[in-house]
């Protein structure tokens, strides 16, 4: 009751507009994107809360060491240890098998800027556990934010990612600048092959200093 209150005061209150094509009424994996601030985690914790959608997201694991452990789980995040993401899609995919998550939240952008391309580890979950995707957006230039499509991937990976460019082609994200686009480097590959195969992926990565969005 509490977070449906502070979710109400945030968009009534604030100058960003909640806009949502359809309320996943399956679990799914919510693509956040463009990542390009702090700002994305508050966004992705008002818009569940708004939406009453149990979100998990992926962060850091020093971030979920000493007091911060019990908040951040709290607010439905799950460490992920970089040094291993073999291991950490494992677990993850395992817990969706269990029925333990209902929405994933993971940034295929990973950090914030000084990438080229995105991570494919959403893929790979997505494939492996036969979650559809949700796309989630921010757009500076509209001062919106909030969830588009739902579907599912098909395993042509480029076909897959046209559609998911065309539809982040005009989100800015919180700080354009930072913007990077969704392209994955599995692509490069089914291109030279003339093929699309889904992407054995690098992992879903959290920023370097904080949650996923």
């Amino acid at each position: 009751m509490l977070r449906q209150l502070i979710a109400r005061a945030f968009w009534a209150l604030g100058p960003w507009k909640l806009v949502v094509e359809r309320v996943p009424d399956r679990p799914t994996i919510f693509i956040g994107a463009p990542h390009t601030s702090n700002w994305d985690f508050v966004f992705m914790l008002a818009i569940g809360w708004r939406l009453r959608v149990k979100l998990r997201w992926l962060g850091k694991h020093t971030l979920f060491t000493g007091w911060k452990g019990p908040v951040m789980r709290a607010l439905g995040g799950i460490p992920v240890d970089r040094r291993d993401p073999s291991r950490v899609l494992d677990e993850v995919i395992s817990e969706v098998h269990a029925g333990k998550v209902f929405g994933l939240v993971i940034t295929p952008d990973g950090t914030r800027s000084g990438h080229t391309h995105w991570k494919s580890g959403f893929y790979r979950i997505a494939r492996a556990t036969g979650l559809p995707v949700t796309l989630g957006f921010v757009d500076r230039t509209t001062m919106t934010t909030g969830l588009g499509p739902t579907f599912d991937l098909t395993g042509d990976v480029r076909a897959d990612m046209d559609r998911i460019r065309a539809f982040f082609a005009d989100e800015s994200g919180y700080l354009p600048e930072n913007r990077v686009e969704p392209r994955l480097r599995e692509e490069e590959g089914a291109a030279e092959d003339g093929t699309g195969p889904a992407p054995t992926g690098d992992g879903p990565a959290p920023t370097e200093d904080g949650p996923t969005a």
